[in-house]
């Protein structure tokens, strides 16, 4: 039986007859909400602001209480009908590849972050936050802002849109304000008619996107992390790949702060072959694996994926990961982790293509670096991690 996933606006969970096809389950559809319904929407809120009941006033205990559902509970997800926590895993595996040990960590990493943020002031901005498909701890930010704001606009991706829909169906079923919350998919041209609607705005996504939004007042753009590691001469090449192997492959290399990039003080080789052997022992095929992957589902994805590594080489740049690209097992699609050892580089060499690029699996690029060249690129980075100490967030140079 085919179902439509719907948007959540007015109060109420609404179809659509503008919509888009689900991943996953073959006929599922995802309702569409047009620019000039989300427009009429923001004159309602305007007239309606006003007069509404004041937000509940511990929001953090109800925030705790809507991750408890999220996590465990059945929810009436708008179209989808009851759904409890097991099947919203197995909903994620389907559609999205997203595997029971990831969804479980992801869970508990919401939490976290939420318990150890300090609780904001409320204001009176009606905020957007427009999510990634590559991982639903940005939820986190739907809750800041929930937390923070009004009320608030949630765009989630098209390519895994459950995770929002159910966060926006715990939220009601922890007794949020149904007016204070909605879920907007929408096409991509409408994300900037959603930003220019709202007040304040989150928006993640990757070069592409932070190259065509611009930077009004109140938008937060997450884009590249281009996050690299710094590994000192003389570091022990085993010690130096064990430090290395987690940054690299753990959450399936979906977030921005997993390392793409490694910057080596000392000779590059033995660490990249001793790294690029670690990274071949991480088998999609083993369900209780340390380091879990993310299987693809769109048709032709984990290629593209790893084609734009190959893309990238030059001259001189060596594959050291020995498994193919791509594998299929049990039906699944994976991309293998990768490692690529770069060639020298001519000095005033523009900087190598593969440095800080992004795909959604395990891959880093390792070069031997001067200091003065390392400490370049580090100031390009959100992230820099440096051995025995916590990562370095750096301001956002875009």
């Amino acid at each position: 039986m085919t179902r439509l996933l719907h948007a959540f606006r007015r109060g109420r969970w609404t179809p659509s007859l503008d919509t888009a096809p689900l991943p996953g389950r073959a006929g599922d559809r995802l309702a569409l909400v047009p620019e000039i319904v989300a427009a009429a929407d923001r004159r309602r809120w305007d007239g309606l602001a006003p007069g509404l009941p004041p937000a509940p006033d511990r929001r953090r205990e109800l925030l705790l209480d809507a991750l408890d559902l999220f996590e465990h509970g059945t929810l009436d997800v708008g179209g989808l009908g009851p759904q409890s926590g097991a099947e919203f895993r197995d909903a994620l595996w389907e559609s999205a590849g997203i595997p029971g040990p990831l969804a479980e960590r992801w869970c508990g990493m919401l939490r976290t972050t939420l318990e150890a943020r300090p609780e904001p002031s409320p204001d009176r901005a009606l905020a957007l936050v427009s999510l990634p498909g590559n991982t639903f701890t940005c939820l986190e930010t739907v809750l800041e802002q929930v937390e923070r704001s009004a009320a608030v606009w949630v765009r989630p991706s098209r390519r895994e849109p459950l995770s929002a829909a159910r966060l926006v169906a715990a939220l009601l079923a922890a007794g949020w304000p149904p007016e204070r919350v909605s879920l907007y998919p929408t096409a991509q041209p409408v994300l900037r008619g959603l930003i220019r609607l709202t007040d304040r705005h989150v928006v993640y996504g990757g070069s592409a996107l932070a190259a065509a939004v611009r930077t009004p007042a109140g938008l937060t753009l997450h884009g590249p992390g281009r996050a690299c590691a710094l590994v000192p001469a003389g570091m022990a090449t085993a010690a130096a790949a064990d430090w290395l192997l987690p940054l690299i492959a753990a959450d399936s290399g979906r977030f921005c702060s997993n390392v793409r990039t490694v910057l080596t003080a000392g000779p590059a080789e033995p660490l990249a072959r001793a790294l690029a052997a670690a990274l071949d022992t991480i088998d999609p095929r083993t369900t209780d694996s340390t380091w879990p992957l993310t299987a693809f589902r769109e048709p032709g994805a984990a290629e593209r994926a790893t084609r734009s590594v190959a893309e990238r080489m030059r001259p001189g740049d060596r594959l050291l990961t020995r498994r193919p690209p791509v594998v299929v097992t049990g039906g699944d699609t994976y991309a293998t982790p990768h490692l690529v050892l770069t060639g020298d580089q001519p000095p005033g060499a523009p900087e190598h293509p593969l440095l800080g690029h992004e795909v959604p699996f395990p891959f880093a690029a390792v070069a031997r670096a001067t200091a003065p060249a390392a400490e370049a690129l580090a100031a390009r980075s959100l992230f820099v991690f440096r051995p025995w100490s916590a990562a370095a967030v750096r301001r956002d140079p875009r």
